[in-house]
């Protein structure tokens, strides 16, 4: 195949792999597979070389921080939590409201947010229908806050690994450069909620009986397994702490949360074929296709005329800049999700960093491809995965729907992320 047509059929795959992952036609799963074995069995890219792309940093991170959480799920330590959050509301589903997206907000900065939806979004369901709720506003505001709360750690959001892995920022770069900024906007989030849920909030004023919420207390807030907490919470500890001391130990944060999950399973005795169960294989198979893709696109050289162009309409200048992609990868994560976003902007940002200082402009992407995804319903997974369980359990959240919440709480976080990195670029 001549090599010109490279350029243009690695572009079309790349488009056409994005339409399908955004239109859900196929599993994104397997468009991502698809495309990265397209450009592999067409020559664009050699296999070796393709192998080559894939951060397996960023694949052996989230599989351990994946079986991690998993055996802390077994313990009842995350039920515990949410029922706590109930019996300090009093009754009150605003403050139930703020105390469950608080939880969801921490659980989501160490856990990753993906992780942390999957397991409390279960418990949502049990307790509002034990109170005599709907779960819908709670589902919506913990969606919001695990993206919020998912932005201030390395391991917060999957677009963070991605962009850690690539701009070698450790777990203490995030927390000094991000979480500050990210507590402002979850605080500012939370004011908005009161008026971005006053009418169902309102309804439920009248349905929350206090015997309903003392039954729920009495018989629900205890934990299942007080050995195996114990245990896991040493282990998370220590994985927290070893990722804090990541550079001065010369170790990548793979490599502890490996040995933060592998610990466990052993002081754990858990099964390893029932703990690896519960790893979400097609999500790390989809972050391989989409390295090897997107690896295609920068070989045949599109993300350096792409990068080119910016330079050309900033001027060079690094404010302007970041602003650029702080907004752009908040409109753009809005519409797709945010972590195939990320994917395809890291090698721009490397490249822009070939004409200017790009500190700013990384804090820039991932506060746009984070706080972005909480527009719309498909704009990041733990938007989609939650969107998935609620409908099956006969409460579907709508693309238009979420709207009226999504597009407002993502301007209010914009606004503080926008600020943050004014004063950033002013100050640089």
């Amino acid at each position: 195949m001549p090599a010109d047509i490279y350029a243009p059929l690695a572009g079309a795959i790349f488009l056409a792999v994005y339409a399908l992952i955004v239109t859900e036609r196929i599993h994104r799963t397997l468009a991502a597979l698809l495309g990265a074995t397209l450009v592999i069995s067409l020559g664009i890219i050699p296999q070796h070389e393709a192998f080559e792309h894939v951060d397996f940093n960023v694949i052996f991170l989230l599989a351990g921080m994946m079986v991690i959480a998993n055996v802390m799920a077994k313990t009842g330590v995350f039920q515990w939590l949410a029922v706590e959050a109930v019996r300090r509301a009093q009754g009150r589903p605003y403050r139930l409201l703020v105390l469950s997206s608080i939880v969801t907000a921490v659980a989501s900065a160490f856990l990753d947010n993906v992780t942390t939806v999957v397991l409390l979004t279960p418990i949502t369901f049990f307790i509002a229908q034990r109170l005599g709720a709907s779960p819908v506003p709670f589902l919506v505001s913990m969606v919001l806050a695990s993206n919020i709360g998912g932005t201030a750690t390395l391991i917060g959001d999957p677009p963070n690994i991605l962009v850690g892995s690539a701009f070698d920022k450790d777990f203490n770069d995030f927390v000094v450069n991000l979480t500050p900024t990210v507590t402002i906007a979850l605080v500012a989030y939370l004011v908005l909620a009161r008026w971005l849920f006053r009418r169902e909030l309102g309804v439920m004023v009248s349905t929350l009986e206090p015997e309903d919420i003392a039954r729920l207390v009495r018989e629900e807030r205890r934990i299942e397994d007080v050995p195996l907490m114990r245990k896991s919470l040493a282990v998370m500890a220590m994985t927290v702490a070893g990722f804090l001391l990541a550079r001065p130990l010369g170790l990548e944060a793979a490599t502890i949360a490996m040995f933060g999950a592998v610990v466990l399973m052993i002081v754990a005795k858990e099964d390893v074929h029932e703990v690896f169960k519960t790893v979400e294989w097609p999500t790390l198979f989809f972050f391989v296709g989409l390295f090897i893709l997107v690896g295609a696109v920068v070989k045949v050289g599109i993300i350096g005329r792409i990068a080119q162009t910016a330079i050309d309409i900033t001027g060079g200048d690094v404010g302007i800049t970041a602003m650029l992609v702080l907004w752009m990868s908040a409109v753009l994560s809005a519409v797709v999700d945010n972590i195939p976003y990320t994917a395809t902007m890291i090698p721009l940002v490397q490249e822009l960093a070939k004409a200017m200082p790009i500190e700013a402009v990384i804090w820039a992407l991932v506060l746009g491809a984070d706080l972005g995804g909480n527009a719309t319903i498909v704009g990041a997974s733990a938007n989609v995965v939650v969107a998935s369980m609620s409908e099956a359990r006969g409460h579907p959240i709508g693309f238009v729907a979420y709207l009226r919440y999504g597009i407002p709480a993502t301007l209010v976080t914009m606004a503080v992320a926008t600020a943050d990195v004014a004063i950033r670029t002013a100050f640089r």
